[in-house]
């Protein structure tokens, strides 16, 4: 099959077993690849009721057609696993170049069973396939264990999804990192691999995948080219390209996007616009910056290399944090320390965790503290204050350690408070999983995907959360009538995130351009709106199988504006997320009370 490399890779971490098998047409065309082939083949591999952390729990590392094409923007792959922070579906994507070197390296997709009686890894090249020996890797972190296993294998161009102390903790913050900094960050993903006793998944390979037409891929990439200099978004794109994804954290913070204050506050009210405004990589770049980089295939390069020369935390080789890193531990902890974020950035990189669920536990400990919930006794002396940067770091730091009251921290907010037995009013959650850095009450569509996605809390799984920034408020805060274009969003996103595509995709290239890409490299016709609604339903259905149904009850109040702020640029807004639930469920064919797919829009998938 063009786009593809045509075999599947299914591993038993129990008996060591290796298995190979051919990637079915049918699936490819269905499901597409990424977290399509993942919520098909899990919905059937594990059975109802497992926990995420047991044996038999399975982990798999799935590549799109996209991937090692030359495609623009087909960089990224996903982790499937069940979440042990959810109890149900879960994926997390990662650019960088894992996934084209996954398909290079023989196989469309790895999925883990069991588990090792002691650590090992995965050394994928060529076709070939065999466990190794990592004890000596364990309790490596996320930088070093690249050159540890070049080290290994003799192999400089290999590339490993991995996992730090933190999922060998097996922290529910964890998650799988790739290429130092890259990662697939939500929902414990991580703690998934963790225990299982696998430290890293190490590809190679020299295959190269067929193309079905390469002309009009070509054509498809240079229409990209030409849309990010000449098109309606060129300049977003030139930002992000320039300064990352957190070049406009203070500006977003200002006009209300950004959260504020455990998503109590507003920034100009709470922060002041001076201090806000040094929360942007714009003001970070020009001391720390030591050159960009970019993902395979990507022709933005959002990517930065940092280094901190002085200070309490000089860091000889780090990254730019990005706009969720900024959001979570600077607006969020009216922290605007700069030092003090990139530094926290580090640690999550390196230990594997994933940074908004890091900065939004931290954050919601600090909320908790000030309002006499927490002691200085039970903080273990840290004095976890608003805009404190020297103790978010010290408990980032105890968190990834898992020391003191760190070891509470890394199971989340919200499994923290229920060991606590306090707190669970502040808590800014969806089934325990922290809130993104876009808050609804600027762009109602997040609230809706925030509760709807079969991962909740997540930012870019579609919807019209990010059409809402181009429109006004007569338009965004109208709530009926929205659920055909909301369902059409969501679906074009499953099949972008399904192909290997990065989310600058959105809007970076032309809108026809992801169909002509996918018809160019398979050869296909490709129903874009029908599959994306295959993938979202069995997605959906791996969690109705768990008892898991997107209600309304699951929003935090605060994020919907229940009570409304009372100042700041979000004054007064209170989101009708019940009516944009209703309209998203009646246009995708879920029943709105029991969210059980209805019978003609599943006979017609």
């Amino acid at each position: 099959m063009n786009g593809y490399a045509g075999k599947l890779l299914f591993v038993d971490l129990s008996s060591g077993r290796v298995e190979e098998r051919e990637l079915s047409e049918k699936l490819a065309k269905d499901y597409i690849g990424g977290y399509g082939f993942g919520a098909r083949l899990l919905y059937d591999m594990m059975k109802p009721g497992l926990d995420a952390l047991a044996p038999e729990s399975v982990i798999g590392f799935v590549s799109g057609p996209l991937n090692a094409t030359g495609a623009l923007f087909g960089g990224r792959y996903t982790v499937v696993s069940k979440s042990p922070v959810t109890g149900g579906w879960n994926d997390a994507n990662s650019g960088g170049a894992f996934g084209p070197e996954l398909k290079r390296a023989g196989f469309d997709g790895i999925f883990v069973s069991g588990a090792s009686d002691k650590p090992v890894y995965l050394f994928v090249k060529d076709g070939k396939a065999e466990l190794r020996d990592a004890r000596s890797l364990w309790g490596i972190d996320c930088y070093d264990i690249q050159e540890a296993l070049v080290r290994q294998t003799g192999e400089r161009g290999i590339r490993a999804a991995v996992i730090g102390p933190g999922g060998e903790k097996l922290s529910l913050m964890a998650c799988v990192m790739n290429d130092k900094h890259r990662a697939a960050g939500r929902g414990g993903s991580g703690a998934v691999m963790g225990s299982k006793n696998l430290k890293a998944v190490a590809v190679k390979g020299s295959a190269k995948i067929s193309v079905a037409n390469p002309e009009k891929v070509k054509a498809a990439n240079r229409k990209i080219v030409d849309w990010l200099k000449n098109g309606p978004t060129a300049g977003m794109a030139k930002g992000f390209g320039d300064f990352g994804t957190g070049g406009g954290t203070g500006l977003n913070g200002l006009v209300g996007d950004s959260p504020v204050k455990n998503w109590g506050g507003a920034g100009a009210v709470d922060m002041g616009e001076e201090l806000l405004m040094k929360l942007s990589t714009t003001s970070y770049d020009e001391k720390y910056n030591t050159g960009k980089f970019a993902c395979s295939q990507c022709p933005l390069g959002c990517g930065a290399h940092y280094r901190v020369s002085e200070g309490k935390w000089p860091l000889e080789e780090t990254d730019r944090p990005e706009y969720e890193t900024l959001g979570a531990f600077g607006t969020m902890a009216l922290n605007h320390d700069a030092e003090s974020i990139i530094k926290c950035n580090d640690i999550c990189n390196r230990y594997g965790l994933d940074t908004i669920a890091v900065g939004g536990t931290v954050v919601w400990a600090i909320e908790c503290y000030e309002n006499g919930i927490l002691s200085r006794e039970d903080t273990g002396g840290i004095e976890l204050t608003w805009g404190n940067g020297d103790a978010i770091v010290e408990m980032t730091q105890a968190i990834a350690d898992q020391t003191g009251f760190g070891k509470i921290l890394a199971l989340g907010s919200m499994k923290a408070a229920e060991r606590l037995g306090r707190g669970a009013q502040y808590l800014q959650t969806v089934r325990g999983i922290e809130l993104p850095m876009h808050d609804p009450r600027y762009s109602p569509g997040f609230a809706r995907t925030y509760l709807c996605d079969p991962t909740p809390a997540r930012h870019v799984k579609g919807g019209t959360g990010l059409a809402d920034f181009g429109t006004t408020n007569e338009v965004k805060y109208s709530y009926v009538g929205r659920g055909e274009f909301d369902a059409e969003l969501t679906c074009r996103t499953e099949v972008l995130n399904a192909s290997g595509c990065c989310a600058f995709a959105d809007f970076a290239t032309p809108p026809e351009a992801l169909k002509e890409l996918l018809d160019g490299v398979t050869g296909w016709d490709v129903d874009v709106k029908r599959t994306g609604r295959r993938i979202l339903n069995m997605r959906h259905l791996f969690n109705l199988r768990e008892g898991l149904r997107p209600t309304n009850d699951l929003l935090p109040r605060r994020c919907v504006g229940e009570p409304p702020l009372e100042a700041g640029p979000l004054k007064g807004v209170t989101v009708g997320h019940e009516k944009l639930a209703e309209g998203f469920f009646d246009a995708i064919g879920w029943d709105s009370e029991s969210m059980a797919p209805k019978k003609e829009f599943l006979d017609d998938l």
